[in-house]
């Protein structure tokens, strides 16, 4: 519908001013200055001011709004000063001749309203889960203890208070040893990976070693450095750890190895270190979902065998919300002062949430929020495996012990049928393809990446009846 001006280069009268602008200062109470200049910035952003239009004195306009002169006056001000309007000696004020750039209207491209849509792609929590309230409570806690320091710029390697409640956290959770002084927070891996990728490559080292089968998350930041990534070897036991002679460092997910699902067994964690060691190699544990293991005897991190040569990567991405940007590093000392440097141009730190995850840690809240979390994702799991043996017992399911998704089998060559037909069910799930590196030698059976942990308690029922269908 095309939009009527208020004046066609022209003057425009104070009594139609008043009609376009009268209802945005009636709602705007005491902050009518700011109102009436953002009312008459949306007039000329939407063209019905016309460039070159003269607007009424600042004491015409006040006497017919029935305003201050000295409020029309500030805002003509503000409007000259941002470009919107011109003034000159002789000529008033004027809307200024500039080129309007309105929005363009894009069509939605989400599901129509009616046709449910239900995530299960790997690596997301349940949202509505967050505890909002305990948060909520940390925050204010946390906000009344800081320091007025806090709100400076600080220390790159993040708040203290957060690396000593993490240290002692990991240390409990995860066996993870290092301390506060060589913990460094971050934005998440993908961001941990940029900071240890700029290190590296400033190290002068070529090549990084992954996983066959990984994260989109790791080849980013590391091809982005100018490092090489190069496959490393898969049997029927998982990843073979040890890469080939001339790799610098190695990147893995050993307590829960993404996507597949496999522990890194243990002859293996100690054939990964033994070579760290006699190469003065470096091994990148990213412990993206280590906090849900399920079965009575946990898995700890690799980083306690080596912590001279490991570096550990957690995140509350899973455990809480990506929302937060909260991640963090357990660094070898000898690495810590490069990697504070590198992050120093890359900062994307928050200071409040890393307050408010400092005290939601210490409170004892965290701990109890990851139980809690723990039980409920151990019983879609177990939904999850029971529904399967029912409906598709065909269907063979890896990778339960731990984690927010399952590796589900298919019959060969049938994987992009699986997902066109899951994309008509409203299901959004990944294949395990979308998560080969390009050069490796081994190639898996076809399968689904399935991730339980996205949809909230109410919906997830019916994306379990409709992953069912689909199989079945």
């Amino acid at each position: 519908m095309p939009v009527e001006p208020l004046a066609a280069r022209g003057t425009t009268s104070p009594a139609r001013l008043r009609q376009a602008f009268e209802s945005d200062l009636i709602r705007a109470g005491r902050g009518v200055r700011r109102a009436l200049a953002a009312a008459m910035r949306d007039a000329v952003r939407s063209g019905r001011l016309a460039p070159g239009t003269r607007l009424p004195s600042s004491r015409q306009l006040a006497a017919d709004l029935g305003l201050a002169r000295n409020t029309v006056a500030d805002a003509y001000g503000d409007l000259v000063a941002e470009g919107w309007l011109t003034a000159r000696r002789g000529s008033g004020t004027r809307v200024a001749d500039r080129t309007i750039t309105r929005p363009v209207s894009v069509r939605s491209s989400a599901q129509p309203p009616g046709e449910p849509c239900y995530d299960l792609i790997p690596g997301n929590p349940d949202l509505t889960a967050f505890p909002r309230a305990a948060w909520l409570r940390a925050t204010r806690r946390a906000l009344a203890a800081a320091p007025d320091d806090a709100f400076g710029y600080g220390d790159p390697r993040g708040r203290p208070e957060l690396r000593a409640a993490l240290a002692d956290h990991l240390a409990r959770a995860r066996g993870v040893y290092t301390s506060p002084e060589h913990i460094l927070i971050c934005a998440g891996i993908s961001h941990g990976l940029q900071i240890l990728s700029k290190v590296l490559a400033d190290r002068g080292a070529r090549n990084v070693a992954v996983e066959s089968y990984g994260p989109d998350r790791h080849r980013g930041p590391l091809a982005a450095a100018g490092l090489e990534t190069l496959a490393l070897p898969l049997d029927t036991h998982g990843t073979y750890p040890v890469p080939p002679d001339g790799t610098d460092t190695v990147l893995l997910t050993p307590a829960h190895q993404f996507p597949v699902g496999t522990t890194l067994q243990r002859d293996r964690r100690t054939a990964v270190v033994d070579w760290a060691r006699r190469t003065s190699g470096l091994v990148l544990e990213d412990d993206y979902d280590g906090e849900f293991q399920f079965n009575h005897q946990t898995v700890g991190a690799l980083q306690g065998l080596a912590p001279d040569c490991v570096v550990y990567l957690g995140t509350a991405s899973q455990t809480l919300a990506p929302g937060l940007r909260l991640a963090w590093m357990a660094l070898p000392p000898t690495l810590a002062e490069e990697a504070v440097a590198a992050k120093g141009q890359t900062d994307s730190s928050e200071v409040l949430s890393q307050l408010a995850m400092a005290e939601f840690i210490t409170s004892g809240a965290y701990s109890r929020h990851v139980r809690a979390a723990r039980r409920r994702y151990r019983d879609r799991r177990d939904s999850l495996v029971t529904a399967l043996a029912q409906h598709a017992p065909k269907v063979r399911v890896t990778g339960t012990a731990a984690g927010l998704h399952t590796l589900l089998s298919l019959p060969p060559g049938t994987e992009q049928r699986v997902l066109q037909s899951a994309t008509r069910q409203g299901l959004k799930v990944a294949g395990l393809s979308r998560y080969r590196h390009a050069r490796s030698l081994h190639v898996m059976a076809d399968a689904l990446v399935v991730g339980y942990g996205g949809p909230s308690d109410a919906a997830w029922p019916q994306a379990l009846s409709a992953l069912m269908r689909i199989l079945s």
